[in-house]
Order: structure tokens, then C-alpha cells, then sequence
């Protein structure tokens, strides 16, 4: 009767600890989700800036077509990304953007006019903004990311993780031209 007992206990604490360690990894594949959630909140953002960023340039840029058409083109390719949720893909499109952001305050030096537009500088500052916040939410994601892929890999998570099909999830990572800040100020006198 005791062994019994025993036995029950033994059992009981075990699918204890297994659901402790279940619900933890929950948690930490939630935390992922919500990071990218935080970060698809700020590209969806940034989606719905740059039409305004182009229509402002269009007006001043008539021979600048090419450089437009790339920003076009290359905000179209993030938010196909971000649909699909598939972070490499993102990481990708978002080189393509920051290149294309890149060329058009490059060339927008060439347009004194535009400079002094103060839709277009407002329209600068918020995307500025929302690229340094894109930049810490990827920090924050990937940290989370790290915790999820850890937790998968280690003794006794690994064992409740590969039952539940939990699986690990990728980093959101960006070439070192992708992670500097687009320097705005020489390009436009400040």
C-alpha cells in the first residue's frame, strides 16, 4: 500500500513538473510573438509613412522617378515580408527599404525646396523615429527568440519541448548597413 502511495506521489510531481515546464515554455513562445507583434506594429507604421514621404518628394523630384520607384518597390517587398510573418524574408525586404530610404534623402540634397518642406521634414523625423524603434524591437525580439531556442535545447525542456512540437524560431537579423541609422542631418543641412 505505501509503495502504492509511493508510487502515486512520484507520478503526481512528475506530471507536476512536466506541466510547469510545458507552461514555461508557453510563455516564452508567447513572449516571441508579441515581440514580433511589437515589431509588425511599427512596420505596418512606417508601411502607411512612406506613401505620404513620396507624394511630398513627387512634387519636387520630376526626374527622380527611378529613386521613388525603388522606395515604392522596396516598401511593397517589406510589407509582402511581414505578411507572411517569415522573418528572413523581412530581414531581406528591410535591406532593400533602408537602401531605398537611403537614395532618396540622398537625392533629395539636390532639392533646396524640398529640404525646407516642413511635411517633408516631418515626414523625415517620424520614419527616423520609427526606425530607431524597429531597431530596439529587434533587440527585444531576438532576446526573446534566444530565451524560446535555449529552453528548446536544454535538459528537461528539450524532453517536454519535441512531444508538443515546439519549435525554434528564427532571429531577425540585419547586415551592419541595415542596423546604422540613416543619417539624415548632413544630407539635409543640420
Amino acid at each position: 500500500m505505501t509503495l502504492l502511495v509511493a508510487c502515486a506521489f512520484v507520478l503526481v510531481v512528475f506530471i507536476g513538473y512536466a506541466v510547469t515546464i510545458y507552461n514555461g515554455l508557453v510563455r516564452v513562445r508567447n513572449g516571441v510573438k508579441l515581440a514580433w507583434s511589437n515589431i509588425d506594429v511599427l512596420l505596418v507604421q512606417r508601411h502607411d509613412e512612406l506613401p505620404k514621404l513620396i507624394a511630398v518628394c513627387k512634387g519636387y523630384m520630376q526626374h527622380e522617378r527611378e529613386t521613388l520607384e525603388s522606395v515604392a518597390r522596396a516598401r511593397s517587398g517589406v510589407e509582402g515580408a511581414r505578411s507572411t510573418g517569415n522573418v528572413a524574408s523581412v530581414s531581406l525586404a528591410e535591406g532593400a527599404l533602408r537602401r531605398g530610404l537611403s537614395s532618396l534623402y540622398a537625392v533629395a540634397e539636390s532639392y533646396p525646396d524640398l529640404k525646407a518642406n516642413e511635411m517633408f521634414k516631418n515626414l523625415q523625423t517620424r520614419i527616423s523615429a520609427l526606425e530607431t524603434a524597429i531597431a530596439d524591437r529587434r533587440e527585444i525580439y531576438n532576446d526573446a527568440v534566444n530565451a524560446l531556442n535555449v529552453r528548446l535545447e536544454t535538459f528537461p525542456d528539450a524532453l517536454i519541448a519535441k512531444p508538443f512540437a515546439f519549435s525554434p524560431a528564427s532571429m531577425l537579423q540585419f547586415s551592419a548597413s541595415q542596423t546604422g541609422d540613416i543619417d539624415l542631418k548632413p544630407a539635409f543641412g543640420g
